[in-house]
């Protein structure tokens, strides 16, 4: 990594505070990439996020942003956990948030969920004068039915908090169509003040190259999933599919390339022995980088087992965007979100059906005429709709209806590449 010191002269208006929980910035690519063009447009950043991964400095500025960290407990399990989280990351983002604001100073907050809560270290500031920007990256409500399956106090308070996020913001950027819709019909923003920014790849990231002859030897066909390992994020399912694909339908020639973490990795191998199907499987952890490149121009197919439900339909997930910027066509269940951006890049499982899954992960991984096909439509539907210099433009229209548009344009900076940056690990 690479800091810049040197930065342009810089007026009131143009001072921006992001503030994001769940990830450490760089690694959180969405928010690092929106850092990142903020400063190109002229304005001053600074961001607090958790301390994670190997960013544990409390203060370090990168290409001329500000990152603030604060330590966080481990990921929540159970509501003790998760009111203990937020109370901490409560305490220190309010802490660090004046902290900033009595030495760089800031006109907004920029507020990443989530959860929904970052609403009560911004609102002493509107009463200041100053701006609240809430980008909407995830469904809270949705997210804890999945987790907790149940629609309690808990369930009604993250819809409260949600929607207590959107009355106080001056804009609401929302991730897709279906983010939008919920901050106009659950949140009760006029649509002239939702933005759509997609979490679109920086192309320049993912560069395919010569594949990997180990990993090529492990079998005729190289099937991929690369992502977070959590408990939502069917990563046992593609195991059970994999079960299906390998014992019912008989096919031996294939291996699974499951690259990626998460709080679930060390039970999902466990899994994997379990099910007899541990020879057909790799998990690779965490790659990034020239490894993760090397990686993914490896596998012929990119997998998508995220369920079909209430979250995951409104959900755009990071993989599908990612398999298409490397010219891969994958699989996935037909989801409303995940459809609206593969489009023709995919094809579609039975929702739920995991044998079918199995069946059409077959059928793309020996036609070599539809997986090119798909495939090289995808890259151009990434190339010309969904990557993220096609957002910028979205992401500086939410500044100016918050009215703070007066930043100067500047020339974009060359760009270090984040360590063990989180290419994969966002769903919305």
């Amino acid at each position: 990594m690479t800091a810049h010191s040197q930065q342009p002269t810089r007026g009131r208006g143009r001072r921006v505070l992001k503030i994001v929980e769940n990830l450490p910035v760089p690694f959180d690519r969405r928010v690092w990439q929106e850092a990142r063009a903020l400063r190109d447009a002229g304005y001053s950043v600074s961001v607090i996020c958790p301390k994670g991964r190997q960013y544990t400095e409390s203060f370090e500025e990168i290409e001329g942003i500000a990152i603030y960290r604060h330590p966080l407990p481990t990921e929540a399990r159970g509501a003790l956990g998760f009111v203990l989280e937020y109370a901490a990351a409560l305490l220190f983002q309010t802490l660090l948030a004046w902290r900033v604001f009595f030495t760089r100073g800031f006109d907004v907050i920029h507020a990443a969920n989530p959860p929904d809560l970052i609403f009560l270290v911004a609102a002493p500031f509107k009463l200041l004068g100053r701006k609240f920007i809430f980008d909407h990256h995830d469904l809270t409500p949705e997210l804890y039915y999945e987790k907790f399956g149940r629609r309690d106090v808990g369930h009604r308070m993250m819809q409260l908090t949600e929607k207590l996020s959107m009355k106080l913001a001056d804009a609401v950027i929302s991730t897709n169509e279906s983010y939008k819709q919920i901050a106009v019909e659950r949140g009760g923003k006029s649509p002239d003040s939702v933005f759509i920014v997609r979490s679109g790849p920086d192309v320049s990231r993912f560069k395919p190259s010569e594949p990997e002859p180990e990993i090529r030897a492990k079998a005729t066909y190289i099937a991929g999933y690369v992502g977070i390992m959590g408990s939502q994020d069917g990563v046992d399912d593609l195991l059970r599919i994999v079960r299906h694909y390998v014992q019912d339908l008989g096919h031996t020639d294939t291996h699974f390339l499951l690259i990626g973490d998460g709080p679930e990795r060390e039970s999902l191998m466990a899994l994997a022995e379990d099910l007899g199907i541990a020879p057909y499987v790799t998990f690779t952890g965490y790659l990034r980088g020239e490894a993760l490149n090397r990686a993914l121009s490896s596998i012929d197919i990119g997998l998508c087992p995220d369920p079909c439900n209430d979250y995951t339909s409104k959900c755009t997930m990071n993989k599908v965007m990612e398999y298409m910027a490397m010219g891969k066509a994958l699989v996935q269940f037909d989801l409303v979100e995940g459809r609206r951006s593969a489009l023709d890049a995919a094809v579609y499982a039975e929702n739920g059906d995991l044998l079918d899954f199995a069946r059409q992960t077959r059928r793309l991984l020996v036609d070599e005429t539809m997986r090119h096909e798909k495939a090289v439509y995808g890259y151009h539907r990434m190339m010309s709709h969904l990557q993220w210099t096609n957002e910028v433009p979205k992401l500086l229209a939410a500044y100016r209806h918050a009215g703070l548009g007066g930043a100067i344009a500047l020339e974009p900076q060359a760009e270090a590449e984040p360590q063990g940056a989180a290419s994969s690990t966002a769903r919305s």
